[in-house]
């Protein structure tokens, strides 16, 4: 009798053991769904993000000038869209980590609506000016690179990221385009009345797609009453191992690049000869060649190769294309350098980014990202001054040498120096 109840005792005990995991099991698979929910949803984001910027880049300088504003006039407004970049990038990835990345998506998709609304009524320069200011809080792209951070696991953390560039590569194809016909059809605030419907689209998404996550647990630096405002506890982030070092060589190895692009439309015009169709037509190439790059060819390298390795191929594929640009003399020479020159730009951002954010606590990757996120709009604000004297004193070899030269150095920097990277653990 007592051995049937011990049997009994035993099954009942195996059943609730075989329910237990069924339903841990079922939790898992529950928790990956709702993950990769999250991960579409901030893609989807970045993605509409990103074209309604490139549509109204597109469009602004026509806007500009109906409103009477000159070309040195829309210098300044370029400069102050980023400055205002360059310092909310860090700002927002404070709030990010502070309130969660749900918070973070939807202040830059509100801030994005604002941005569009002030310009659908920019009849003045003053108010074209004023319009600029939500953008110091638009950081759809930071803000998705937040979400993916805390929803995959290091491993796989490269990989993602890199098919988030797959964003990037859509708004450059579709923006550039979508901008064109509506202005051309329906007039040039059209556009602009279409960004903002699409931005307030972003934050519902935002709402209802994007999970409301638990605070990380924090230390002494992130406490309640710690500022977001906090330069401070910015720049302490780069005291943790390897930090400093790896954002030195993404701010570099990039910057020479940085200046060409920003000088390109000029350089398409004088250098190339090209039509402003024959121009949007190389744009999108660079769109599709920056699709390939991120959704197909990162993924599977990171999955072969260490991040270090992919930082220093990145880094010597950048010499090379630097050289390239030295010699290139027509567009066919530039649409084949732009093959190596898309792998590297790409692989760089996304592999630094991995980096970065690895070694850095938890808690404190939005403001890693938002500091990485600031690179550009650093290069957009001193661009057009550096860039410009480059380019009249110099002509177009100037960019690709100054760009062997500074990768040749990081290069040599690389292979001497044993910078240590230690994966930051949850906290």
């Amino acid at each position: 009798m007592s051995t049937m109840n011990v049997k009994a005792s035993s099954g009942g005990e195996e059943d609730a053991s075989g329910m237990r995991s069924a339903t841990l099991g079922e939790g898992s698979r529950s928790g990956d769904i709702k993950k990769g929910q999250a991960i579409i949803a901030a893609c989807v984001i970045a993605t509409i993000e990103l074209t309604f910027i490139f549509m109204q880049m597109g469009v602004m300088p026509y806007l500009a000038k109906s409103i009477g504003l000159d070309s040195v006039g829309f210098g300044y407004l370029q400069t102050t869209f980023g400055v205002l970049q360059l310092v909310g990038g860090s700002i927002f990835g404070r709030f990010a980590d502070k309130f969660g990345a749900r918070a973070a998506l939807i202040l830059s998709c509100a801030s994005g609506s604002a941005f569009f609304l002030l310009t659908s009524i920019s009849t003045s320069i003053p108010l074209l000016f004023l319009s600029r200011l939500p953008a110091v809080f638009m950081h759809g792209l930071p803000g998705a690179q937040k979400v993916i951070t805390d929803m995959t696991t290091p491993s796989q953390r490269a990989d993602a990221l890199g098919k988030l560039g797959l964003c990037f590569g859509i708004g450059i194809i579709i923006g550039s385009v979508l901008g064109g016909v509506l202005s051309t059809k329906f007039g040039i605030f059209a556009p602009i009345y279409v960004g903002l419907v699409a931005n307030l689209i972003n934050v519902m998404i935002a709402m209802f797609w994007i999970p409301l996550q638990a605070k990380p647990k924090t230390d002494h630096h992130l406490t309640e009453h710690s500022n977001v405002f906090s330069i401070r506890e910015i720049l302490r982030l780069m005291k943790f191992p390897g930090v400093m070092e790896v954002f030195i060589v993404k701010v570099f190895a990039g910057l020479p690049l940085g200046l060409f692009l920003i000088m390109f439309s000029i350089i398409s015009m004088d250098f190339f000869g090209l039509e402003a169709v024959e121009h949007g037509y190389l744009m999108s190439y660079f769109g599709v060649l920056q699709m390939v790059v991120q959704g197909l060819v990162i993924g599977k390298l990171t999955s072969r190769c260490t991040e270090m390795t992919l930082l220093k191929l990145s880094v010597f594929v950048f010499a090379g294309v630097g050289l390239g640009m030295a010699l290139m003399r027509t567009v066919w020479h530039y649409c084949i350098i732009a093959v190596p020159l898309v792998f590297a730009f790409n692989t760089l951002g996304t592999i630094t980014d991995s980096i970065l954010t690895k070694a850095v606590p938890s808690s404190d990757t939005g403001t890693m990202l938002g500091i990485c996120a600031s690179v550009q709009p650093l290069t957009r604000t001193v661009g057009p001054t550096i860039g410009g004297v480059l380019y009249k004193h110099f002509g177009v070899s100037s960019f690709g040498y100054l760009q062997l030269i500074v990768n040749i150095g990081l290069f040599v920097y690389l292979l001497k120096s044993n910078i240590p990277l230690t994966e930051m653990k949850s906290q």
